[in-house]
């Protein structure tokens, strides 16, 4: 990220509706926090895992879901990113060729009111790869004002590889998306985990997940380093928090700046191996003091 640019991000917490009789209610909540976070002068706004509709893993058939009106709905949200000016990246279904099983899905709608590019989660449960969804097969970036995102779905906060391979792709936050472990506090470990990947790869992580989740784990947003920097109201109602990406803070200049270029060339190894020891006998006495 340049040391000029900055951008004003939200992340929302929604009502997760397992039936697809919500979707309409869904679309029209999804819209409502839209025009709230853009009120907020927000440039993008990160919504949960399955906003638009979250079938339960006992509960549905693909065979049944209205795909209709989930068209129409995602249609019209596209619609209002383009009248607002607001980029969206938002969790849905994406329908493929039956027999095919859809996407667990990240759409990244643009200011323009296009689908410019989609997340498909790729490290699915068992659950979700045996009787739900397909697995996606790769990452996703996307540049808004020099700032670079990339995307991240459902289970994948367990799985550090996903936050190092961003890191590798140069981006400057993680838009992670998910509706937790199924219960509520659920999402609680999800939130230790993307705070830490934000420690160790020093950029923002976005965490979105369902409202229901907000009175123990809302919504929020962490910074390079660690820290919290904003986050939903724990009330389990609907919501957004907006804070603003800029890596001349002070709080984030160093993570940023000094940190994440360090680290990365610590992992490369070449400032280790030029200063391993090879000629010293008592480097090999691993059994003596």
């Amino acid at each position: 990220m340049s040391t000029s640019k900055s951008i004003r991000l939200a992340v929302a917490q929604t009502t997760l509706r397992e039936d697809d009789g919500g979707i309409g209610p869904s679309g029209r909540e999804i819209r409502r926090l839209m025009r709230e976070a853009r009120e907020q002068g927000a440039r993008v706004i990160h919504f949960p895992e399955s906003a638009t509709c979250c079938p339960h893993k006992d509960r549905f058939d693909w065979d049944r879901f209205d795909w209709d009106r989930l068209r129409q709905e995602l249609q019209a949200i596209a619609a209002l990113a383009g009248e607002l000016g607001l980029w969206a990246v938002l969790g849905s279904v994406h329908r493929l060729t039956p027999p095919h099983r859809p996407y667990n899905s990240l759409y990244v709608i643009s200011e323009t009111g296009g689908v410019v590019n989609r997340y498909d989660e790729r490290l699915l449960s068992n659950t979700k790869v045996t009787r739900m969804y397909s697995p996606g097969q790769r990452p996703v970036t996307f540049d808004v004002d020099g700032v670079r995102f990339g995307c991240t779905l459902g289970m994948e906060a367990h799985y550090p590889e996903v936050f190092a391979e961003y890191e590798r792709l140069d981006v400057d936050c993680v838009l992670f998306s998910s509706h937790g472990e199924g219960k509520p506090g659920g999402a609680a470990t999800f939130a230790a985990e993307v705070q830490g990947h934000a420690e160790a790869n020093s950029y923002w992580v976005s965490f979105a997940v369902g409202a229901d989740q907000s009175p123990g784990t809302p919504s929020g947003i962490v910074a390079p380093g660690g820290r919290r920097l904003a986050r939903c109201q724990p009330d389990g109602a609907p919501g957004v928090a907006v804070a603003t990406l800029d890596e001349t803070a002070d709080e984030v200049a160093g993570a940023v700046q000094l940190a994440r270029p360090w680290r990365r060339r610590a992992r490369a190894g070449e400032i280790y191996a030029e200063r391993q020891v090879t000629d010293d006998p008592r480097a090999e006495a691993d059994t003596a003091f």
